[in-house]
């Protein structure tokens, strides 16, 4: 039976050779640990043989891609996890360092079920995880991990003969090849390429000049400490930093990745940083065009735009509001045939005709630079201004930890829906609805609103808010939200305000 973290004291951690793993890093769609305080790579390999015999259980044929990303000890981390996947009969092919998408596609390219891949994101420094799915584009979501956790922690993993090895060359040239085809920028376009010195910089650079982009590098140099800031697009330190970069340099448009390179983030050519969930409207307004009658998914901290805007509507398109989360929204867009999903993270799922359905920063940034091929007299600010006027917060994360941030959040739901069906009002106005999908998103009548969910990745609650009126509006319906949040005790402080 796998170590859980109670039994180990922190000075025995680093002589320890039995499996150690905390239990909370097993997440709603992915795992993630702080390495070496959280997981050993004992417990690493106990994984790995969790997930074959997962594999196995389920009836999949055991073969799995396996990718890393630059980190200095994700290679070990890495090496611990095919060492327990072989023991459990799987057959690996290792496709190298790589960036999430690359890893994902492999799948499609090797003609292999299963993907691991080891990356803790964005996460700073001391992270470590692993994304992984046994049916691409679907990864593992809330049943799956549920399933592997307790394979894990209950030592129910089981070796079997069989496994075997395999370092697989060229998969970089394939993605590159997917992604771009034959496509060239018919007008000339000077970009920002952000990566925050995440794995993303060794990627993005060449596939935009591979398209004819004229290309400003900022931060590609890989350094996994993250000097100037985390690699987050959803992070506003991030995104001013690229509209400083995209004035110094005269850029018509900066685009910017997270740390494995499955999320994009956008500021214009005036400078303006336009939340991933307004580009999203924006890249639904030009595909409705091509595609009629499409849904799109969006999560729930995303505007209400999808389902209000005159454009999307006069073009057919059908708006689904779906869980916040790589898994959960990938499902979502797979169930409904949906041509594209969005995320306000950045997590943009674009899927047949366009891409395959799993999320990659690097799809998104061909995609938004076609899309300014096919509107050649406009800029992105013009396409920001043509979006009907709404005020958001950006993504705001108060602590709460892993331990307690679910029975947080429930109560604080329940103290939210209690209260708007006795008022009917919220911040002063009435209410149309709570929809409780994934946390609480408290609905006004003239479609503004608050949302607070529960991180599924890091010991925060999540809160976003949007007003279709005014800041005024947006700073009460906020005041609001956080008032019923400050009820709890063990919620801490803010990541970042507006």
């Amino acid at each position: 039976m796998t170590k859980p973290i109670s039994d180990v004291t922190p000075n025995t951690w680093e002589f320890l050779r039995d499996p150690m793993i905390k239990p909370t890093g097993f997440r709603e769609y992915d795992a993630r640990w702080k390495y070496p305080d959280e997981i050993n790579l004992p417990g690493m390999t106990a994984l790995g043989l969790g997930i074959g015999t997962q594999m196995h259980k389920r009836g999949i044929e055991p073969v799995m891609a396996v990718g890393n990303d630059y980190r200095d000890y994700s290679l070990a981390i890495k090496n611990a996890l095919v060492l327990g996947l072989i023991q459990a009969g799987v057959t690996v092919k290792d496709i190298g360092p790589c960036i999430t998408p690359m890893a994902y596609f492999s799948s499609f390219h090797l003609g292999v079920p299963g993907v691991a891949m080891v990356t803790a994101s964005h996460n700073p420094n001391g992270w470590t995880g692993v994304k992984m799915g046994f049916a691409m584009p679907l990864t593992h979501g809330p049943d799956e991990m549920s399933e592997l956790k307790e394979i894990v922690l209950e030592g129910k993993g089981e070796a079997r003969a069989g496994g075997s090895y395999e370092f697989v060359e060229g998969v970089f040239e394939a993605y590159m090849d997917d992604l771009v085809g034959d496509f060239k920028m018919s007008r000339k376009l000077k970009v920002v390429c952000a990566s925050g010195n995440g794995t993303a910089g060794a990627y993005g650079p060449e596939v935009l000049r591979r398209i004819g982009i004229e290309v400003v590098e900022s931060h590609s140099t890989l350094d996994y400490t993250f000097p100037h800031y985390n690699p987050n697009p959803e992070a506003m330190e991030m995104l001013h930093d690229m509209s400083d970069t995209l004035k110094a340099a005269g850029a018509d448009l900066a685009l910017g990745f997270d740390g494995d390179g499955d999320r994009c983030g956008v500021v214009d050519d005036e400078g303006e940083e336009i939340f991933a969930d307004k580009v999203g409207v924006i890249m639904a307004r030009d595909l409705i065009k091509l595609y009629p009658g499409s849904t799109f998914v969006a999560d729930v901290k995303s505007t209400g735009l999808f389902a209000s805007d005159p454009a999307l509507i006069e073009g057919g398109a059908k708006a689904d509001y779906w869980k916040t989360g790589h898994s959960h929204m990938k499902r979502r867009v797979h169930e409904l045939g949906a041509l594209a999903g969005f995320e306000k993270s950045g997590h943009y799922f674009l899927a047949e005709p366009i891409g395959k359905g799993y999320d990659d920063g690097m799809r998104v940034a061909v995609e938004i630079c076609k899309l300014m091929d096919r509107n050649p007299d406009m800029q992105m600010s013009d396409l920001r201004k043509a979006l009907p006027k709404t005020y958001s917060t950006p993504t705001m994360s108060p602590y709460a930890s892993d331990e307690e941030k679910y029975g947080i959040l429930d109560r604080i739901v329940a103290r939210l829906v209690a209260d708007t069906q006795a008022s009917g009002s919220f911040a002063g106005k009435p209410v149309k609805e709570v929809v409780t999908v994934n946390g609480a998103r408290v609905i006004l009548e003239n479609g503004s609103w608050g949302l607070v969910r529960a991180s599924s990745n890091t010991p925060n609650l999540v809160v976003v808010c949007e007003s279709s009126e005014s800041e005024e509006e947006l700073r009460a319906i906020f005041k609001a939200l956080d008032e019923t949040i400050r009820t709890e005790p063990g919620v801490g402080d803010y990541d970042q305000t507006f």
